[in-house]
């Protein structure tokens, strides 16, 4: 039967309903066609409750996830609340569509993840690109300046709202207290996509959460740091500079109508779980990722971020002055069965989250410096990953280009022309190309670098790279 180890469904009404639902299960006459049998194609489906006929009656009478929602929101200090089973992915198309209308200007970060440029397109906005400053050392970004976006929003006083990633996906932290003054110094909201930052503002040696410093609208993913099912996400919406009806319509009109009832459940457990014992399960996994810290600091030629800008759970280290290449690495770790969350030749990233043990961080630290004695090799310069050295050049708005008539070339032809398509290293995810942009000598170089570096190409048409497509004139 289903177990509650830390005894949270009575603080959790949407994992209540969960577990209810598994000790008296029906005789459904409803979806999902599996009928709770595990019999026909195994356990692969245990657990799949519906919230329509599951989790609450077909016609939502208990009102589960509104009452789950709304304690989200009282944690989080915001004035509404939705839950996503569609991830950070389907919450940052929503708000997208729910900030601006069609032909708008939006500042955006261009760190920001590939979801949010679709939700541009699909919201027909246009993007005033700002870039994060690149930290020398490492090659790696930190956050974007505020005085980046206060030249952005003086030269663009249309501009309808400001979009940023922060933290980066290598856990370096931004100025966001700044960038929301910046923000409403021009009358605008400030949205922050927060997918790796679910547990921040739960230890007092984390950063605060983006609602704390100011932002009106912060995208987390509650799969990433905290204990929930993948595609868990929260949008957080602060009311004063966004209409809570368009957020409700944008999240409407972008999710699933048969939601995941688990996915639900767990983000509900994981908040109820954080409320209560968070600082307690935080404290521990940083000061065994601090310790991990310490040991890597060790090992000649490594770089370890780290500092006060930096998210203390994530564990980014830069290999290029030990010359062990970072591919290798990363199948010694396979190897050992310990994968990592992103890895190319110069740059390993492991996710630590409060579900960590100093056990398990120490056989990681163990295993990295094992492998670096024995792949390392001459230093190399560092150069970074070459997503964050790409100077966009918008030619036309991203949703035209996206769904305008377009032909593949070869990418010899293809600078000078305009791209149809987003293209983006995976991970990050972060664009190299995107739809609208004119394609330039250094954004195949930039392309190439990742290629060469061990990084998957993700989202191209072509996924060979040998041809781009383009729009037609």
């Amino acid at each position: 039967m289903p177990s509650d180890p830390r005894g949270l469904r009575a603080d959790a009404p949407l994992l209540d309903a969960w577990l209810r639902f598994r000790e008296d299960p029906p005789t459904p006459f409803t979806i999902p066609g599996h009928k709770q049998r595990t019999d026909l194609v195994g356990d692969v489906i245990a657990g799949d409750v519906p919230l329509y006929a599951g989790l609450d009656t077909m016609k939502l009478t208990s009102g589960v996830l509104i009452e789950a929602e709304s304690r989200a929101a009282r944690l989080w200090g915001a004035d509404l609340c939705r839950f996503s089973t569609g991830g950070a992915t389907h919450a940052n198309q929503a708000v997208a569509l729910a900030v601006a209308g069609e032909g708008d200007t939006v500042v955006v970060s261009r760190t920001l993840h590939r979801s949010l440029l679709l939700g541009l397109v699909l919201a027909g906005l246009t993007p005033v690109w700002v870039r994060p400053e690149v930290d020398g050392a490492t090659g790696l970004p930190w956050g974007v300046a505020p005085e980046t976006v206060r030249r952005a929003l003086a030269d663009h006083p249309e501009a309808r709202a400001v979009f940023v990633g922060d933290p980066s996906y290598v856990g370096t932290v931004g100025d966001v207290a700044g960038l929301a003054d910046v923000a409403h110094g021009h009358g605008v909201p400030l949205v922050v996509d927060a997918a790796w930052a679910a547990h921040f503002g739960f230890h007092p040696d984390l950063p605060q959460h983006p609602l704390q410093l100011g932002a009106d609208v912060m995208v987390t993913s509650a799969h990433k740091t905290l204990p929930a099912w993948s595609q868990a996400a929260l949008v957080l919406v602060r009311t004063e500079r966004i209409d809570a009806a368009r957020i409700d319509a944008g999240v409407e009109a972008t999710a699933t109508t048969s939601p995941a009832g688990a996915i639900l459940a767990s983000t509900d457990a994981a908040r109820a779980l954080l409320e209560r014992d968070g600082e307690e399960l935080l404290g521990g996994a940083i000061a065994a990722t601090c310790a991990a810290r310490d040991r890597l600091r060790s090992v000649d030629g490594l770089t370890v971020l780290e500092g006060p800008a930096v998210d203390p759970l994530k564990l980014t280290i830069v290999l290029s002055g030990t010359g062990a290449d970072g591919n290798a690495v990363e199948q010694d770790l396979l190897a050992a069965g310990l994968p990592v969350e992103s890895a190319d030749r110069d740059v390993l990233v492991a996710i630590v989250s409060l579900a960590d043990t100093a056990q398990s961080i120490e056989m990681l630290t163990d295993t990295l410096i094992q492998s670096l004695a024995i792949r390392r090799d001459p230093a190399r310069p560092v150069v970074g990953p070459a997503v964050y050295r790409v100077e966009p050049v918008s030619a036309v708005p991203p949703r035209q280009a996206f769904f305008t008539t377009a032909e593949p070339v070869p990418l010899e032809r293809a600078v000078g022309r305009i791209s149809a398509e987003l293209v983006a290293p995976y991970p990050p995810g972060i664009p190299v190309l995107a739809p609208g942009e004119q394609i330039t000598a250094e954004t195949l170089e930039a392309l190439e670098h990742a290629r060469e570096a061990g990084v998957r190409i993700a989202y191209a048409a072509d996924p060979t790279l040998r041809t781009l497509r383009v729009t037609i004139p």
